[in-house]
């Protein structure tokens, strides 16, 4: 996942998942014709996604599951971000805070059990959250590990309803340690830069279409990019925070950007 695509004469779409090709685990009407119409038009396209919960191969395949055209080094997490992170931070052993299926993608960065923690990877822990490992975390963040937060939403959605997000565990660890939090995913700038610089774009120049004012377009909007606000996912939700987060454009849902962009003047 890490090859990078070189920009074409289109427009550069920085697309959202969830709550924009797919909403409470259904596949938005029109999402995969419309990526292909994208392409079709010439835009270059990243998917830039908040999930924390899988590593990036999974979500790929239930892409491709739902028809959804995505292509090697089109995707972006914060997953993606915080192995880059740690790479370049040098010799390092994190305590993970995660779901058990990214433990693995975290392994090549924990040391051994008699090296200091230097760094708390705190992201969606749905299936390993316990005290003792909320305690851990505290400990190694009072002795002076860092805190990186995958992302900080306060819920997602699903067929059942809503759940608790990753947001509450880092605002747990980051009130009782008295640590803030390094941010990685959206609506961080530098999140931003990694996905609209593999497509040799700045961020000023990108679109971005998601469904959370408060990521999506807060992010793109500080960047001076071209925000697109879908009414799918948590549009229903965020009528206040759309108050004073107001995207440039705001369409039906994803099915309709071909024909925004076209209309734009972008074609290949």
């Amino acid at each position: 996942m890490e090859h990078w695509g070189v920009a074409t004469s289109g427009a550069t779409i920085l697309c959202d998942l969830d709550g924009t090709i797919y909403s409470s685990g259904v596949t938005v009407a029109g999402a995969g014709e419309a990526i292909r119409e994208l392409r079709e038009l010439g835009c270059v396209i990243r998917f830039l996604t908040n999930t924390d919960s899988r590593p990036e191969e999974l979500i790929v395949s239930d892409l491709h599951a739902r028809g959804i055209d995505v292509r090697p080094g089109e995707l972006f997490t914060p997953v993606t971000a915080a192995r880059r992170y740690l790479a370049a931070a040098g010799p390092v052993n994190v305590l993970p805070v995660v779901s058990s299926v990214l433990l693995e993608s975290f392994a090549p960065y924990v040391g051994r059990d008699s090296d200091p923690i230097t760094h708390v990877i705190a992201g969606d822990a749905r299936d390993t959250l316990s005290y003792p490992l909320l305690d851990a975390a505290f400990r190694a963040l009072r002795a002076g590990a860092q805190l990186i937060a995958l992302q900080r939403g306060r819920y997602f959605k699903r067929a059942d309803g809503d759940h608790i997000d990753t947001g509450a565990i880092v605002a747990a660890l980051e009130y009782s340690s008295g640590s803030p939090a390094v941010l990685l995913g959206k609506p961080s700038q530098d999140f931003l830069r990694l996905a609209a610089e593999s497509a040799g774009a700045e961020p000023h120049e990108v679109w971005i279409a998601g469904d959370d004012a408060t990521t999506d377009i807060a992010m793109g909007n500080a960047a001076g990019a071209t925000t697109v606000q879908v009414r799918t996912g948590k549009y229903p939700d965020q009528a206040v925070e759309r108050a004073t987060i107001r995207a440039v454009h705001e369409i039906d849902s994803i099915a309709s950007l071909p024909a925004l962009v076209a209309a734009s003047g972008f074609r290949a």
